[in-house]
């Protein structure tokens, strides 16, 4: 009976924190002493693993993009019973950020390793969209997971921004030109993922489209277990999109005229990524869908 009573208190507690505004969640949570795997105050020690358990490199790592329902896909992975899904553990390890400052030497590839702990037989990775933009993580990650399969969701690289943006403001962000740059910079999709191709083939990269898996998410999902080795003939429970991925109050307005330079900023990079990837559908952007992209 106490059990009960506690575990319902945690999870009221639970729904509590989840409803304040992000700054206010933010500040009780380090209060606590709990921080996300990208805040500076995480503690990357890797858990031990369970009973039966082994560790090892991933054998699969989403790389991108941020705001293009990654957690949404990466649930319907982890959902799979051929993946090892460890309560606690985030979707996004963020373990290769800090690298870009500090040596990654054997007892880092260990760590790093010892993040992924599965059972004989499952697969175990993660997805932290930050990695496709840091050029320090494709070479670490060939050195870390050669055989690891990539998973990248793109979006309409506009109304990516839009949701980007309006993220960074609602976490603390300043409205500056930094912060805008930054999140301009995410939507060039092709230009991050060139690098990428310099250290893994081809054939270890799917390539997403946001909008097509919102449209068709069952064929995408199966497309998607067959890519990393997996029954497809398993339905997940939850397919459709959540809210949240594709509600407008989570994007910011902007101007005809700042939409029209974005687009202008886009299309080069745009038109690279459509002629490398031929099934990426263009009618799904509507930024871009009635356009001659050169």
């Amino acid at each position: 009976m106490w059990h009960s009573a506690a575990v319902s208190l945690q999870n009221v507690a639970a729904v509590v924190v989840r409803r304040l505004p992000a700054g206010a969640r933010r500040r009780l949570l380090h209060g606590l002493g709990r921080y996300a795997p990208w805040e500076a105050g995480f503690d990357f020690t890797p858990p031990a693993p369970g009973p039966g358990e082994h560790v090892g490199p991933p054998d699969f790592v989403g790389i991108g993009v941020q705001k293009a329902g990654t957690t949404w896909w990466y649930e319907l992975i982890a959902s799979h019973p051929g993946v090892a899904s460890p309560p606690g553990l985030h979707k996004e390890r963020h373990f290769l950020s800090r690298f870009g400052t500090e040596a990654f030497g054997p007892a880092q590839l260990r760590d790093y390793h010892a993040w992924f702990p599965r059972r004989s037989g499952l697969l175990a990775g993660e997805w932290t969209p930050d990695y496709l933009y840091y050029p320090w993580v494709a070479p670490l990650l060939a050195r870390a997971a050669p055989a690891a399969r990539l998973l990248v969701m793109v979006r309409d690289p506009v109304e990516r921004f839009r949701s980007g943006l309006a993220h960074q403001l609602r976490f603390g962000a300043p409205r500056t030109g930094a912060t805008v740059a930054e999140a301009v910079g995410r939507g060039f999709y092709h230009r991050a993922l060139e690098s990428w191709f310099e250290h893994f083939d081809a054939g270890q990269v799917l390539v997403l489209q946001y909008e097509a898996c919102s449209a068709d998410p069952g064929s995408n999902i199966d497309r998607t277990y067959r890519f990393l080795g997996l029954d497809d003939s398993y339905r997940p429970d939850r397919l459709l999109a959540p809210v949240s991925a594709t509600r407008s109050a989570a994007k910011i307005g902007i101007d005809s005229d700042v939409r029209r330079r974005l687009i202008d900023l886009y299309t080069p990079d745009v038109a690279a990524l459509s002629r490398r990837l031929p099934d990426l559908d263009l009618g799904l952007w509507p930024n871009f869908s009635g356009q001659a992209v050169p």
